[in-house]
């Protein structure tokens, strides 16, 4: 071994554990039992917050992620806490104004976190630069970090490279993150020296197990002297997960890197998240376990359960196979981007459009379009031109840092939100997902949140009866699928009892005499597209904008309407040259793929 130091460890169950392998749903309520012990047990750092956990609070578990972390820095008071910080992302899917990363760092550092990993999705380090400098003004620890990936673009040089730059603006560390497990150990070894050599700072390995390969890695890092590597305790490791915690505190006990750690205390803790994890069954998939074609595909672990999810909810899992060939070639027309939030988001959404439409870029998302714009920063690679044509047209590509377009917003976001907002924590809430955001914050104004439902509808159905709240679960019907939500519960007479419930927002006390006339009911009375005058979209999903009126004489091409699914938005474009003659649908509405969304007629003559 080169280095006699014991090896420290960063344990990240409650942060990217449970989001690569049940999809972020892990509930602060299942956290709390075991803090006392993962505050003794010796951790360098407890990686809790950041990453897609804030989304997950807001949109699906109802909690407030700020109150999570308040409450897991009172739980853990002798830990370093740690967060992941998308650069000029922070934790949303858009670059903010400078103001707005400076007081997201402010307050999560108020809050109670001590690290902050930082990273890019593009390694462009000039998306970085205001993150660093926020964090080092509230005296924490900053941590660059460099996303790996493999691709003639990306070699031990170049992040070598990138690390001495993020070490000269202010850097106390420099991660390796492999979020999709593309390391393999001898390349580790490799890169970990040079990063060594060249660096005066603490190095750090972040591996997934994807391939199998990560706790080789690992060892390899080790061996060529990191300082810091990354684990899951058991019960959240593995898969698309990272090395089990209590593997690598075996392999290197009684070396000269021994960790230190209490291998029973561990066992004990995995002991009971295990028992935890297993709540959360519904969300587990075949698809987060370990499989070494992860080399071809290089989807990340997080990024691997939450796409087997969302194809899931579109009725397509069996086609999962077909999108993971897809990636790659996606990957490539956009020069390269590794896959992680928010390019793999990217990426993976328009390689499943492409291949749910059955055309490549029939229809392309508006952050694909923004990316090829350049507002998310220089591509490491060479961009398909004929594709960035196609997209964009003759559009202006920004060349310089993106957040230099964004005007201050903070002071609009607050005057936007209003009273709804009791703290500035409310107001960065609402900054990182406006309309999800609101949403939240009129809940729990109203006392209305309804976390996504945990358990099996025969037993959800129960607990509507006892406590009279809405229990809303999603039914598969031959790849179909059913939002039902169970509203009320009548009195028990012997073994029978009376369901109230509503399909897709439709109370279901009518009898409909076919599936037909059911979904005409259900979808607004909508028709199915059958000319070339009907606009309909190839997705499910739901209007966030209709951008035209009735009368309006559009071309074929333009975008008339703006749909949003697996949080990526994408415009709906005419079909034909023509006028509108009809409008189906408004902001809000859900729609499936076939439907009449809106009818353009024949030109007007002059």
């Amino acid at each position: 071994m080169n280095n006699a130091n014991p090896v420290k460890i960063t344990e990240v169950a409650l942060r990217d554990g449970h989001q690569s392998l049940i999809a972020t749903r892990l509930r602060t309520e299942d956290m709390l039992p075991v803090c006392e012990r993962l505050d003794r047990a010796g951790f360098w750092s407890l990686e809790v917050w950041g990453g897609a956990t804030f989304d997950a609070c807001v949109r699906f578990l109802k909690e407030d992620p700020w109150e999570r972390l308040r409450q897991l820095r009172a739980a853990l008071p002798n830990s370093r806490l740690q967060m992941l910080l998308r650069g000029q992302n922070l934790v949303g899917y858009r670059h903010y104004a400078d103001d707005v990363v400076e007081a997201f760092v402010a307050r999560s550092a108020a809050n109670g976190i001590d690290v902050f990993r930082i990273f890019d999705a593009m390694n462009d380090v000039r998306n970085l630069e205001t993150a660093i400098a926020a964090v080092k003004r509230t005296g924490k620890h900053a941590q660059g970090t460099l996303c790996y990936t493999t691709s003639p673009v990306h070699t031990i040089g170049a992040f070598v490279e990138q690390a001495r730059t993020m070490a000269a603006m202010g850097c106390d560390s420099i991660a390796v993150k492999d979020m999709a497990g593309l390391l393999t150990p001898y390349v580790t070894g490799d890169l970990v020296a040079a990063l060594k050599d060249a660096l005066e700072v603490p190095v750090c390995v972040h591996s997934h197990s994807t391939s199998g390969m990560a706790p080789l890695c690992q060892l390899k890092a080790v061996e060529s002297g990191v300082d810091h590597i990354d684990t899951a305790i058991s019960a959240f490791a593995g898969g698309t997960s990272h090395p089990a915690t209590e593997t690598m505190v075996a392999a290197l006990r009684g070396s000269a890197r021994d960790t230190g750690l209490d291998l029973a205390l561990l066992h004990d803790i995995a002991g009971d998240l295990w028992a935890a994890r297993g709540r959360y069954h519904q969300f587990e998939s075949t698809f987060t376990r370990e499989d070494v074609s992860v080399q071809i595909s290089q989807v990340p672990g997080g990024m691997m359960s939450n796409l087997a999810n969302q194809l899931k909810e579109q009725g397509a899992l069996e086609r999962i196979e077909e999108v993971f060939a897809e990636i790659p070639r996606v990957r490539k027309d956009l020069g390269y981007p590794p896959l992680v939030t928010p390019t793999s988001q990217i990426v993976g959404t328009q390689a499943v459009m492409n291949v749910l439409a059955g055309a490549r870029y029939k229809s392309i998302t508006n952050e694909v379009k923004r990316y090829l714009l350049g507002h998310y920063g220089k591509a490491p690679g060479t961009v398909d031109e004929a594709l960035r044509r196609s997209a964009v047209g003759s559009e202006e590509v920004v060349e310089g840092r993106p957040a230099d377009l964004l005007a201050p917003e903070l002071d609009k976001l607050r005057a936007d939100i209003g009273a709804l907002a009791q703290s500035e924590e409310d107001v960065l809430t609402y900054a990182m997902f406006p309309d999800l955001g609101r949403a939240f914050l009129e809940q729990r104004r109203d006392g209305t949140l309804v976390p996504e439902a945990l358990l099996p509808p025969e037993q959800t159905a129960g607990s509507a009866a006892g406590g009279g709240t809405p229990t809303k679960f999603t039914v598969d019907v031959h790849g179909e699928n059913y939002q039902v939500e169970i509203t009320g519960v009548g009195v028990k007479s012997s073994a029978r009892r009376h369901f109230y419930l509503t399909v897709d927002g439709v109370p279901q006390e009518a009898v409909f005499e076919s599936l037909d006339e059911y979904r005409a009911q259900s979808s607004g009375g909508r028709r199915q597209a059958t000319h070339e005058g009907h606009v309909t979209t190839g997705m499910p999903g739901n209007i966030v904008a209709v951008l035209v009126e009735v009368g309006d004489t559009i071309a074929a091409g333009q975008p008339v309407l703006v749909t949003e699914a697996m949080k990526m938005e994408a415009e709906v474009q005419a079909t034909i040259d023509g006028v509108v003659t009809a409008i189906h649908v408004a902001k809000g509405d859900r729609v499936t793929p076939g439907e009449v969304l809106m009818e353009i007629g024949a030109p007007q003559a002059d």
